[in-house]
């Protein structure tokens, strides 16, 4: 009986990156540092040791649930490929998509990906939002 490797097989997921999925996680991640691209907005919040986890959100005003899927399953792919190597450890990473995120070429997003992520490594988040009247 061959003892199985710690190394992934192809196809498997690592288990060093994890998904967001409580709410309280997202609106505590809107706290963080944020960097804004053209077809995203990068949020980047110290989570207390619990690793990289990462969380993606599209607002119903970027289109139909169609389009909406479609930029969610492009952002999940972009963050599981740059997070391992560029994502700051111990963060909750997210993704708010905008309205160009979805006619943006695939490899322009990564490359933007890439440089907000090494902006919110140096710090250097965009001033915070206006709060609402």
């Amino acid at each position: 009986m061959a003892a199985r490797s710690s190394a992934p097989e192809p196809g498997e997921r690592s288990p060093a990156i994890a998904v967001l999925k409580r709410r309280a996680d997202f609106v505590a991640a809107n706290r963080g540092l944020r960097v804004a691209r053209a077809g995203f907005v990068l949020l980047a919040y110290p989570n207390g040791g619990l690793g990289k986890r990462y969380g993606v959100t599209v607002t119903r005003k970027i289109g139909n649930a169609v389009v909406r899927n479609r930029m969610k399953r492009r952002f999940r792919e972009l963050l599981r490929a740059a997070l391992p190597a560029q994502g700051l450890p111990d963060h909750d990473h997210v993704l708010i998509g905008r309205e160009g995120g979805i006619e943006r070429d695939f490899s322009l997003l990564r490359e933007e990906l890439g440089v907000a992520l090494a902006r919110a490594a140096a710090g250097k988040g965009d001033p915070p939002r206006r709060r609402r009247s």
